[in-house]
């Protein structure tokens, strides 16, 4: 076992960690805060996979201004605590079948034995840099781009419209 795989799966763990306690827990806060870190032991595992801009624009973007948006909006609204439980009756049942399903998928992903295995290919050294992947999110992924612009233009909107109204409605 080479220590490049004992760091991915020690990584991986944190971050599985991370999420779920992100996810379990009752204060909005730590939540955040456990995002923050599951956001940090992706960008590491960018910086694995010899990725450094992507994993520069991962820390940057995500674990500090979004998140830095998420605790403002989190601390403006109040963060009390909500209590777990009392929610839809299929919402369990669902979550067992899907988390099933994925565990299912992992171990025969990790069974199978026609995975190639051993040292990655030789990369360029233009993997993962900025021309590099301007290039390819303007030429392959042009439409995907645009639309996910379209989207986060529409979220803002509604989020304005929201904003609006509750103003209105409590003047």
């Amino acid at each position: 076992m080479t220590i490049d795989l004992v760091l991915f799966f020690g990584l991986a763990l944190i971050s599985v960690v991370a999420a779920i306690a992100m996810i379990a827990s009752r204060s909005a806060v730590y939540s955040a805060l456990f995002l923050v870190l599951n956001f940090l032991t992706v960008a590491t595992l960018y910086l694995l996979l010899n990725a450094a801009f992507i994993a520069v624009v991962q820390i940057t973007v995500y674990a500090g201004a979004i998140m830095v948006l998420f605790l403002f909006v989190i601390m403006l609204l109040g963060t009390e605590r909500e209590s777990i439980g009392g929610g839809i009756r299929w919402q369990m049942p669902l979550a067992i079948v899907l988390g099933l399903a994925l565990a299912g998928e992992l171990a025969y992903v990790l069974l199978r034995t026609d995975i190639v295995q051993g040292p990655m290919a030789d990369l360029s050294t233009e993997f993962g840099s900025p021309a590099s992947i301007g290039r390819v999110l303007f030429s392959e992924y042009l439409v995907p781009f645009e639309v996910t612009s379209i989207l986060l233009l529409v979220a803002m909107i509604g989020a304005i419209v929201i904003t609006r109204k509750q103003r209105r409605e409590g003047k």
